[in-house]
């Protein structure tokens, strides 16, 4: 338990700083460019990482959305009743992750039609000799074909919208303090430690997308929509009455209003 105690107060001392809201979206998309140009004008040798069935490719990233859901759901309920009291306004603070849900499906669901109608079907991966008679990606993989069209990053948007989520709430643990030997206390720590590392994990795939995967239009896309759908909800809706809301810390509205004019 002390591993986990100190592990959760690095945790806390980094992620949840306000510095880390702010520059975190412009960290973000200088290291797609940057990554995106490397990768361009002096590609990086094959390594681990850079092979699709990874571990952390095939049990994480795949399933990014599933693993922030459901690590945020706890956290967000225990630290937002243990602060207000209030069942009502905790249910409100979980709608963010109906919106989040929301979003997330919406734009895969762009990307896959923009992918539909900008594609064709091929004969070879070196797009050698279309096949007319297949009109969808689903019928031509089972051909034996090869489909191209713009295929937007659905890992640049994902991993960099869930990264920004998660820094997001947690800003409610400068206001969290619980009595270590409570059970709740407990509960919380391993949560921030699990979100902690999971943010880890979706910032360095997210770097990993930009060095190895994906044309730079595709990435910048990608990235955009991750961006606009944060700063979309944390950014601008969610300073709003009408809305699922920030998470709960003294003066929330203005420190994030300030935070956001800088």
């Amino acid at each position: 338990m002390e591993h986990l105690e100190r592990c959760a107060r690095v945790l806390r001392a980094t992620l949840v700083r306000a510095a880390v809201r702010r520059y975190l979206p412009w960290a973000l998309a200088a290291s797609m460019l940057a990554g995106s140009f490397l990768k361009e004008l002096s590609p990086l040798p094959e390594s681990y990482l850079s092979n699709k069935r990874n571990v952390l490719n095939v049990y994480f990233v795949k399933v990014a959305w599933a693993w922030t859901f459901c690590l945020l759901l706890p956290f967000i309920a225990l630290t937002n009743y243990h602060l207000t009291g209030k069942a009502g306004l905790v249910l409100r603070r979980i709608s963010t992750l109906l919106v989040g849900t929301a979003i997330w499906y919406v734009c895969t669901a762009i990307f896959s039609n923009v992918e539909h109608y900008t594609g064709s079907c091929y004969k070879s991966p070196a797009l050698e000799g279309i096949r007319k008679e297949h009109q969808n990606k689903q019928q031509c993989h089972q051909e034996g074909g090869f489909w191209h069209g713009f295929d937007i990053s659905g890992h640049s948007f994902l991993l960099s919208f869930c990264a920004l989520m998660i820094v997001e709430e947690m800003a409610v643990l400068h206001e969290v303090k619980t009595d270590r030997s409570h059970h709740l206390h407990t509960a919380i720590t391993t949560l921030v430690v699990a979100l902690g590392f999971l943010t880890f994990i979706w910032v360095c795939m997210f770097l990993c997308t930009a060095v190895y995967f994906h044309d730079l239009s595709q990435k910048v896309f990608g990235t955009l929509f991750g961006l606009l759908g944060w700063y979309g909800t944390y950014g601008f809706w969610y300073l709003k009455s009408f809305s699922p809301g920030l998470p709960p810390q003294s003066s929330s509205l203005n420190l994030k209003r300030d935070s956001y004019k800088k």
